[in-house]
């Protein structure tokens, strides 16, 4: 039904209210309000909490929350959309090369491009695609949403050598496809929404890194209008490459490569293959810990939330033990302050994220004395009550003991300070994924841990899904302040991501994601992971092994059944 002629009732998040027609693009009707003057260009919008660009035709009575990239949906609009330009900025200056985009390294994405003229260096390279980029966001070309039946698609991606497209759309049988087209690019929409034109795209910057490879570099949101410059993280660089390369060995690099692992039958090997190459890497850090001069007596690991470091610390003490090395696994987090004395953040809500959440000065006085061989009462936590209590046990390192201390701080000085530094072994973890839905398009890093935890904190808490994504945007702000400072502080640096994990993760996080509605203010980001699993074929938990890092989302791993550790 046809319902242009309609009138409908739009409300901007001031409680400016305006009539207009239905089907009047988003870009159209914000002209009736009295908007301030912004510094940075609207680039999309909430529309009842829905995530849309400029374009977007509005057909029933709206709720609109304007977007600029400061915004957290506005932030991934800008992101996607200056990728986009970039992939079009190579396909048209270097139509043979190739090119792919291998994974997020600090704010920034570090892409690969091959095949080049032989007379030409990166740095050249930068060059040319920096000015095509600038010229197309001069030219102020329209970027538009579209959707092309499934056959002309194909056709389209095949005839232009697109081959990586062709084969993600193997795994899908809709009648139209969604893309997005700026002049005569076309690339696919995924779960993503782009801004309207080019010429919102103005900051950014491309730095040359390696001999095939450059990086193109994001403003910040707390300077918006001023790229910083790149800081180098080499260790984090170096495990992203590691694992790219081991994605390659396999014939692993892609959603659709998985894809085809799963229908040929052969999902039960590539787990068997990836957990024994984990298992290896665990191994090769325990050999590092007992090489250590005058061998390490704490260890200590780190990383956000999801990374899987409470699993990591019982498979690394496995692997300690082989190495005739007996762990003691200290938990921080019964050194917790009782919660009438836990921090607040500027709204007044419990700062569970801050160090100080920890009593540093007791848990430094229990660290000193076993440092110095001698006994300390353990304290408990009560989570439920909020607050501290001791039991009677007792904790006491042996001559051949070395203790595994696991949290989000672990690698934050202040909170093992009374410790010499040549006994500590640090170590960050991270699922850090290797695989791509193509070669232009990555999949992130904090979209697995999201979906890890949403699926964790629904078997163990009882937690909606919405819950879990409410309390997200905080978590990031916390791990953005005090952890991935500390990152390039670690001796060794581990990816707890396994690239079959999301196959296994989707059959229990769609139906949660499901129950968050149009009316929750987190609804844009739960239909964007909706949408990026559809990419993924599912796989049963059957054959994912109970010492698997994914175990302690799923349920049924080594946490439940270890015993014995403090």
């Amino acid at each position: 039904m046809d319902t242009s002629g309609q009138k409908i009732n739009v409300t901007l998040k001031d409680g400016q209210t305006a009539e207009c027609f239905s089907k009047t693009l988003v870009k159209n009707v914000i002209k009736k309000f009295n908007l301030p003057d912004n510094e940075l260009s609207y680039i999309g919008a909430l529309v009842n909490n829905e995530m849309v660009s400029l374009s977007y035709p509005l057909e029933v009575d709206s709720k609109i929350e304007l977007l600029t990239f400061i915004d957290e949906c506005g932030w991934q609009i800008y992101k996607n959309s200056l990728t986009f330009l970039l992939s079009k900025a190579v396909f048209n200056c270097f139509p043979e090369a190739k090119f792919e985009i291998q994974h997020s390294i600090g704010n920034g994405r570090y892409c690969t491009l091959q095949n080049i003229p032989d007379n030409m260096k990166i740095p050249q390279v930068v060059k040319i695609l920096d000015k095509y980029i600038r010229e197309q966001i001069e030219a102020r070309h329209p970027i538009i949403r579209r959707k092309l039946y499934f056959e002309n698609a194909l056709k389209y991606f095949a005839e232009s050598g697109r081959l990586d497209k062709t084969r993600i759309l193997h795994f899908t049988n809709d009648a139209k496809i969604i893309l997005y087209q700026c002049e005569d690019y076309f690339d696919l929409a995924y779960e993503n929404v782009l801004c309207s034109n080019t010429e919102d795209l103005k900051y950014f910057e491309i730095y040359s890194y390696s001999d095939d490879g450059f990086i193109l570099q994001f403003p910040e949101c707390e300077f918006p209008v001023k790229v910083m410059p790149y800081k180098n993280l080499p260790n984090l660089f170096d495990v992203f490459k590691h694992y790219k390369r081991w994605g390659k060995t396999i014939g692993l690099k892609t959603v659709a490569d998985l894809n085809e692992i799963i229908v040929r039958g052969d999902f039960r090997e590539i787990v068997r293959i990836e957990e024994a190459y984990q298992e290896k890497r665990i191994a090769e850090i325990s050999d590092m810990i007992s090489k250590k001069s005058g061998r390490a007596k704490w260890v200590l690991i780190a990383g956000p939330s999801s990374s899987g470091k409470t699993t990591f610390a019982h498979r690394l003490g496995t692997q300690m033990q082989v190495n005739g090395v007996t762990p003691v696994i200290v938990s921080v987090d019964n050194y917790f302050k009782n919660r009438k004395d836990t921090p607040r953040d500027k709204d007044g809500n419990y700062d569970f994220e801050n160090i100080e959440t920890i009593d540093l000065e007791l848990l430094n006085q229990h660290l000193k004395l076993l440092d110095e061989g001698k006994e300390i009462d353990v304290p408990r936590f009560d989570f439920e009550k909020g607050v501290r209590f001791w039991s009677g046990e007792k904790l006491f390192l042996g001559s051949n003991e070395v203790a595994v201390i696991e949290g989000i701080h672990s690698l934050n000085p202040r909170m093992t300070e009374i410790l010499p530094a040549e006994r500590k072994f640090l170590i960050y973890i991270n699922a850090l994924t290797q695989l791509n839905l193509d070669i232009n398009h990555r999949v992130s890093t904090t979209d697995c841990r999201l979906i890890r935890r949403i699926v964790r904190d629904h078997r163990t808490r009882g937690n909606r899904a919405l819950k879990t994504l409410e309390m997200w945007p905080s978590v990031r702000k916390g791990e953005e302040k005090w952890i991935f400072p500390f990152q390039e502080h670690a001796d060794c640096v581990f990816s707890s991501a396994l690239d079959y994990e999301l196959s296994v993760l989707k059959p229990y996080v769609v139906p949660l994601l499901a129950e968050v509605k149009p009316w929750n203010k987190t609804y844009a980001v739960a239909r964007r992971l909706q949408a990026f699993l559809t990419n993924f074929l599912p796989a049963e938990k059957l054959y994912v092994p109970h010492n698997s890092l994914i175990r302690e989302f799923l349920g049924e791993g080594i946490i439940e059944e270890a015993k014995g550790f403090y």
